[in-house]
């Protein structure tokens, strides 16, 4: 699903104030040609959309999250903690909400969301990790569709990371704590798997550049059929073909003067870049990046005033130029 263009009224409204402070300055350190972003970081407890001057035009307060977009109709699809789903209008009202934690037998569980999708036919589809499976459901919160997850390591907190459903009707996941992407048919059943490989380093706790794990945090479908993968604290961007092979990888400490530490999403632009998170990496280091295929960085925003060290929800806005 496109991030579509945020209508100009939402300027207008943030402008106007609602009860959250919109800052008059700006904080962010854009490199390259500066542009509008979405993004939110659970450490700061703000989700906002940072227009190409740096300065704040719209801003929420949130807890945990890890996914968030702009829906066509210019309303926000994000979480508010692990358990709930909303959407809310520009000028801060909530139009429809789900709770994981509450509906569809899961009353009682331990059950986790950390991917959402507004769907083309309006559906919702929900990742919950705890009860392994995926949902779809409409505005009363009734399930049209599922399939269950294949979990090897069960965690209600990492069983899943991003997850979407893809143009032929599959879902590819990223699975956390498994250290694997697996692409699921409409029956729940595996038809591609990768495990994203350790490259013979041993598995180091923590979030920063001195951990190192497989823990992946997105798998998206390229147009050429391959994988676009941020491996989390595998502190990398991988690119895989159908058949496994990586053609394509940025590592730690390829890029100047910057370190990586726990990449987050990671998606393949229109020009043919690559633009990636970069979570837990400290102060010194951006928080988003953008590359060419020779790994040339062209553009990168770093604001740790009006976010901090866990920004792990990031996508470009078009429009406010």
């Amino acid at each position: 699903m496109k991030t579509s263009q945020v209508p100009t009224f939402i300027t207008r409204i943030a402008l106007a104030g609602f009860g959250f402070f919109l800052a008059n300055c700006s904080y962010a350190d854009q490199t390259g040609t500066p542009r509008r972003l979405l993004a939110a970081d659970d450490s700061t407890h703000r989700l906002a959309i940072v227009a190409a001057d740096g300065k704040l035009e719209w801003e929420i307060k949130v807890s945990a999250i890890h996914d968030a977009s702009i829906l066509p109709n210019g309303n926000i699809l994000l979480q508010q903690g692990w358990h709930k789903v909303v959407e809310v209008t520009p000028d801060h009202k909530t139009v429809w909400e789900y709770d994981s934690s509450k509906m569809n037998g899961n009353e009682g569980k331990a059950i986790e969301v950390h991917a959402f999708q507004r769907l083309d036919n309006g559906l919702t589809m929900i990742a919950e990790s705890g009860s392994c499976r995926i949902i779809e459901v409409d505005r009363q919160g009734q399930i049209k569709h599922q399939i269950p997850l294949k979990v090897k390591n069960r965690n209600s907190h990492s069983d899943t990371r991003l997850a979407r459903k893809l143009i032929n009707g599959h879902y590819l996941v990223a699975h956390e704590n498994d250290g694997a992407a697996r692409e699921y048919d409409s029956l729940g059943n595996v038809v591609w798997e990768y495990e994203v490989p350790m490259f013979g380093k041993e598995s180091k706790p923590g979030h920063g550049p001195e951990a190192f794990g497989n823990k992946l945090f997105s798998a998206t479908r390229l147009a050429n059929g391959n994988t676009l993968i941020g491996t989390g604290n595998g502190h990398s961007v991988l690119e895989v073909t159908p058949k496994k092979e990586i053609v394509w990888k940025v590592e730690q400490k390829d890029l100047p003067g910057i370190t990586l530490a726990w990449v987050t999403r990671a998606e393949r632009l229109a020009n043919g870049n690559t633009l990636f998170g970069n979570c837990h990496a400290g102060s010194e280091n951006p928080q988003v990046i953008e590359i060419t295929p020779e790994k040339k960085v062209v553009w990168t925003f770093k604001d740790f005033k009006n976010f901090g060290n866990s920004m792990p929800v990031h996508s470009t806005v078009a429009g406010g130029n």
